[in-house]
């Protein structure tokens, strides 16, 4: 729920979105849905090219910086829609124009769900052949780890 603030006139209206850097975050599975404890999205940057990792991390920071409400992307950082409403694709081309996504979710009130403050929360990566797109069972895979990432508070975190 949005934090509310008074105004003159005596109503409420929300208040202002976070305005400083918010942190980074990988999600973390937890033990009772993968006993190795696996972190999806840095096991997908470390399998990538060094140069398509480089560029994806220097759109996170540069995301977090900004922070997110106000990062315009450059087509490198998408807001998606339908089925995946609600998640942030990171989009970098590689060795022969191959496609690299890196899912993410925006945790506006990061403390109420314990990670301190804003963040942003890096949950899988895919990867795919260029002039092809995600199946129906690569975006079904996010929304799965996204829901057992949103489904536990604290929330389950690389710390």
């Amino acid at each position: 729920m949005a934090k509310m603030r008074s105004t003159a006139k005596g109503g409420e209206r929300p208040a202002p979105p976070p305005t400083g850097p918010w942190s980074k975050h990988f999600f973390q599975r937890h033990p009772n849905d993968d006993p190795a404890r696996s972190v999806p999205a840095r096991d997908f940057l470390l399998a990538c090219p060094e140069k398509v990792r480089a560029m994806m991390l220097a759109v996170v920071n540069a995301v977090a910086e900004a922070p997110p409400p106000q990062f315009s992307g450059g087509g490198k950082w998408e807001a998606m829609h339908g089925d995946m409403a609600g998640y942030y694709e990171i989009r970098v081309d590689g060795p022969a124009r191959h496609h690299y996504r890196l899912f993410c979710l925006l945790e506006r009130e990061g403390e109420v769900v314990g990670l301190g403050g804003p963040s942003l929360v890096l949950i899988a990566g895919k990867e795919k052949p260029f002039r092809t797109v995600l199946s129906t069972r690569d975006y079904a895979d996010v929304r799965r780890l996204g829901a057992e990432y949103l489904s536990r508070r604290p929330r389950s975190v690389l710390r």
